[in-house]
Parts: structure tokens; C-alpha cells; sequence
């Protein structure tokens, strides 16, 4: 397998969330998963090829992004190969299945959003995890998010941290509420993301003299490394990822990173 179709595990689990089990073809109702609820029927397309051969193959792209979550939509076994055929190219060019893509997921991202039992399983897999503590500051002051994209040179996540930010106001009133409740500290959930940072931003620091420039020529997997971590932490736990939680994940995520729990904060 090449590592442009090396597809990670929350990146599938996001596809599958978003896709309301349709085929994203806005003229299409194919469910992606048959009448038996087990066999799957959909296949994965590049919006932007991932070899040369195919369509809308991008030169200047790196695998990285073209196996990235933002240039991947879910059809169904009859639309994928008609949007891949050559010959009909121009027929389906990268801005069209762009809209599809935002078209499809969006109403779904929305219902998702409003599923407050769901965000707080995600909550629960964050925050019961032990870990050793961290040397940290303990504010949680959130920082426009555009100036810590910039800050951090930040790319691929940047579309879904800019979309998924608008959920800064409905967590905090999720975390005051549970923490009202005695059943779990906002701090800690936040000191465990933090904790899987630095773990994962360990990584990337040999070779350079500059802590911040590792950060920035690495920010994109050092983020998409957070949330693979998070997936295998509840998989450890004996919580099993659903693609639904996958999607609390990434609003959590989003919050933290707001916060400064995920990349570096920029100057005041």
C-alpha cells in the first residue's frame, strides 16, 4: 500500500461520521453500508489523485495530504469509478467534489454537534486516563484561533480547527455542568491532552537547535499524532471508538488547541 491510501484510523472513522451512511454524490441516496448492516459498499476517493495515473493527480501535493482527511469523500461503489474514470475528468474537476464534500458533511457535522451524551463520552475517555503530571501553566486562557494557526503554522487541520471552533461555546458549558456534578475536573482532562502533547512533540525536536521550528515544520503530525494517541487511549480503556465519538474527539481537540494544550502559544 502506498502512503498516499495509507488512510489513518481517526481519519476513516471521521469519513464515516460525517457520511450519514450516503454515498457524497448530491444526486446519489447509495447507503455505504448494505441492508445486512455489516457488509461496506463504499470506497474511498482522492479528491486529488493519489498516484499519477489517476485523476486530478496534484504534483505539488505530499502524500501526507493527499491521504489527509480533507482530500478524501466517501461514494459508493457506482459513483466511485465513474469519478475516477479519465475520461471524465472534466466532468468531475477538485472544486466540485470540494462542495460535495462540504455540502454532505456539514448537515451531519451539525446533527453531530447537538449530541451532548456523545460529547461527553468523549469527555470520559480524556479525562479517567492517569498520567504523571506536567510542568505547565495553569491557566486555560483560549487564544484567537487564527492567530495560533498562523503562530504555529499550522496546514492540513487548519480547515477543521477554523470549522470546528464555533463549538468553543457549547463544550464549556458541558465541562462547567460535569464538573458541577463531582464526576470530573476540567484541569485534568486538559493536563492529559497536554501530557500527550509534549510525548508526541518529543518526537520531532532532534536536529533542531530551535524548539519552535521543529514545532512549526511538524505541526500537522504532531496534532494528527495527538489523535491517533487518543483513539489508541480509548481503545485501551475497553472504550470502543464508533466514528461518532470520533467527531467528539475532534471537537475536543479543537478546544484544547484554543487553549494551548496542543501546539505552542503565540505572544500576547
Amino acid at each position: 500500500m502506498t502512503k498516499a491510501r495509507n488512510y489513518s484510523e481517526p481519519t476513516k472513522k471521521k469519513l464515516f461520521a460525517l457520511s450519514g451512511n450516503q454515498c457524497a454524490a448530491p444526486t446519489c441516496d447509495n447507503p455505504l453500508i448494505s441492508k445486512d448492516h455489516t457488509t461496506v459498499t463504499t470506497e474511498i476517493c482522492h479528491i486529488e489523485a493519489a498516484s499519477p495515473n489517476g485523476p486530478r493527480y496534484n504534483s505539488l501535493m505530499t502524500d501526507d495530504e493527499r491521504r489527509h482527511f480533507n482530500n478524501l469523500l466517501l461514494l459508493c461503489g457506482v459513483c466511485h469509478p465513474i469519478v475516477d474514470n479519465k475520461e471524465n475528468e472534466h466532468q468531475y474537476p477538485v472544486e466540485l467534489l470540494k462542495e460535495w464534500k462540504k455540502n454532505h458533511e456539514s448537515t451531519k457535522t451539525y446533527q453531530l454537534s447537538n449530541n451532548t451524551s456523545l460529547l461527553i463520552k468523549a469527555i470520559n475517555v480524556i479525562a479517567t486516563s492517569d498520567f504523571e503530571e506536567v510542568d505547565e501553566k495553569g491557566d486555560t486562557e483560549a487564544f484567537d484561533i487564527r492567530h495560533k494557526i498562523e503562530h504555529n503554522q499550522v496546514k492540513r487541520m487548519r480547515p477543521m480547527l477554523e470549522e470546528y471552533k464555533v463549538y468553543f461555546r457549547k463544550i464549556n458549558p458541558l465541562y462547567a455542568e460535569l464538573e458541577l456534578q463531582g464526576s470530573f475536573t476540567k484541569e485534568k482532562l486538559l493536563r492529559n491532552i497536554k501530557q500527550i502533547y509534549l510525548r508526541e512533540k518529543g518526537k520531532y525536536l532532534s536536529g533542531y537547535d530551535d524548539e519552535m521550528t521543529a514545532v512549526r515544520i511538524h505541526a500537522d503530525d504532531i496534532f494528527e499524532g495527538v489523535e491517533v494517541q487518543l483513539h489508541e487511549l480509548a481503545e485501551k480503556h475497553g472504550r470502543s471508538i464508533s466514528e461518532d465519538l470520533s467527531f467528539g474527539i475532534s471537537v475536543i481537540m479543537t478546544d484544547a488547541f484554543m487553549k494551548c494544550k496542543i501546539l505552542e502559544e503565540p505572544p500576547k
